[in-house]
């Protein structure tokens, strides 16, 4: 702790001169990886139904644990049950991976990525009785 007035004046100076270069951000507000990390999208954000632009099959997703597994089923017009039904975080991205194994879906998979900006799904389909991938979009259904 400072002693003499001198002491006082600098650190003073020092605070003021911290609080003028950043102005309005205390370092309660600083994010933890530093003044330009991006805040982490929630695994929540995927709670809902998704819509597939490219044929109208749903995905609906309830749940989320802290583990990121999904309660997520799969319409078409059919509800089928996913049998593994995952979210990764890769980075800042959310990477979701969905498998079939009933309803002539046997082996077939999702593997998505959300995307904050446009608030979709998107990735690929593989429909493995076909040994088939195709590009697909998931939008929220509102």
């Amino acid at each position: 702790m400072p002693t003499s007035m001198a002491s006082w004046r600098a650190l003073v100076l020092s605070l003021a001169l911290a609080i003028a270069v950043c102005p309005g951000k205390t370092l309660a507000q600083e994010s933890p990886g530093g003044p330009s990390a991006k805040p982490q999208v929630a695994f929540t954000v995927l709670i809902g139904r998704w819509v597939r632009k490219e044929g109208g099959y749903v995905i609906s997703v309830k749940a989320i644990d802290t583990n990121g597994r999904l309660d997520a089923s799969y319409a078409n017009p059919y509800v089928w049950p996913f049998h593994a039904a995952e979210v990764t975080r890769d980075g800042e991205n959310l990477k979701l991976f969905f498998e079939l194994r009933a309803g002539g879906y046997s082996g077939s998979t999702y593997t998505l990525s959300y995307d904050a900006a446009s608030d979709q799904l998107t990735g690929v389909f593989y429909q493995a009785v076909a040994k088939q991938k195709f590009d697909v979009t998931f939008l929220r259904a509102r």
